[in-house]
């Protein structure tokens, strides 16, 4: 059953489960994953919360006792996340120690209300790095403009960090940049960088998604002979620019510093459109040094049906951009359509984050202790 996702694994590419709730963890489910289905981290976003906690069982008595002791809504929901969090990272712990601290990492967003607010977004990396403890914590922050000062900001004061909602390759390029500053910065301070990580979150069937609806929109023979085709390029050519930026003189003093390179990770990587296979964006996607985070559905395809044939980034890279070049031919705007997916991308988080909070007040209300 797992043959694939041991080829994967052999083949450079970390697998981390793109989901999280308390039942996942107390039922051993995510301990099963990690010893069976080569499972060697996991991701959670705001989305992922409100499924488990609006749905999910396990945090009853937890919401009991924010209600009695009168915590603000806010409040429950980073205690009822960072136990998440930090019970995943304990489990994952054998997996972190085994791989030196590149893998065995958990993810935790920052509040998604806070993505265009540096300052914010910084106090509250710290908040969630001093509030999980757990050395195997990655703080995730998007990739926005206010994001990346952030990004140096806490990658500087030696917090490692998970950068989300990448989408294009200027924007990439600039992440990579801000993952450098921030060693520089930490390494000016005299901080031990072999204990810093980072992994930058490349947003992949979104693209296909935004462009495919476009090509649909052209309806010519042309156009549909691109569909599918964008995200693969565009997932590709950051593999590119991350091998250029990891092979810089910039880097190799930093390397020379023990400092770990920002892999890429492969987000999104659930197939949108059931005409493509289920597990296009994982076996198109090998490449040493990267990370794939899948949804439940999209692990058990690769483990059902994977055919993982080697690396499938490695000579792709004119290929790619012959065929971005042809989207934009057609007069689809490739800097517009990673535009929109970023504010998307914020807006979705953030809607899910106030559903959350609904949720999370309406349960706090109902189990509220009746006053006498």
């Amino acid at each position: 059953m797992t043959d694939a996702l041991k080829r994967l694994s052999e083949e450079g590419v970390a697998i981390w489960l793109d989901d999280l709730s308390r039942k996942r963890i107390t039922s051993g489910n995510l301990a099963e994953l990690i010893d069976q289905q080569h499972i060697v981290g996991v991701t959670t976003n705001p989305s992922i919360f409100q499924k488990a906690i609006s749905h999910g069982d396990g945090y009853e008595q937890q919401l009991a006792d924010l209600a009695t002791r009168k915590v603000t809504v806010d409040e429950a929901i980073r205690m009822i996340t960072t136990a998440d969090v930090r019970d995943a990272a304990d489990i994952l712990r054998p997996v972190f120690d085994a791989t030196d601290g590149q893998d065995g990492r958990v993810s935790i967003e920052v509040d998604p209300r806070l993505a265009h607010n540096t300052a914010a977004t910084v106090a509250e990396a710290k908040q969630l790095a001093w509030l999980v403890d757990r050395p195997n914590t990655l703080i995730k922050i998007p990739a926005t403009k206010a994001g990346l000062p952030a990004i140096t900001e806490v990658i500087g004061r030696g917090i490692s960090v998970n950068v989300t909602l990448i989408f294009s390759l200027e924007r990439y390029r600039e992440v990579m940049d801000a993952y450098l500053a921030g060693l520089e910065k930490a390494k000016a301070a005299g901080l031990d960088l072999s204990k810093i990580y980072s992994v930058a979150s490349f947003f992949v069937s979104r693209v296909d998604s935004e462009i495919d609806k476009r090509l649909d929109a052209l309806g010519t023979d042309e156009a549909k002979a691109l569909k599918g085709k964008a995200a693969l390029a565009n997932a590709r050519l950051a593999y590119e620019a991350y091998e250029e930026v990891f092979s810089s003189d910039r880097w190799a003093a930093l390397d020379k510093a023990q400092a770990n390179k920002q892999r890429p990770l492969w987000a999104s990587t659930g197939v949108k459109d059931p005409a493509y296979k289920d597990t296009l964006y994982v076996v198109d996607l090998v490449a040493p040094g990267t990370v794939n985070t899948m949804p439940e559905a999209t692990l058990d395809a690769t483990a059902d049906h994977g055919e993982i044939t080697g690396n499938t980034i490695a000579g792709t890279y004119d290929q790619s951009r012959t065929e971005i070049a042809a989207v934009e031919k057609l007069g689809i705007s490739y800097d517009d359509v990673v535009q929109v997916l970023e504010d998307e991308g914020v807006d979705k988080f953030e809607a899910s984050w106030n559903d959350l909070l609904k949720s999370t007040e309406a349960e706090l209300q109902r189990l509220a202790p009746s006053e006498g």
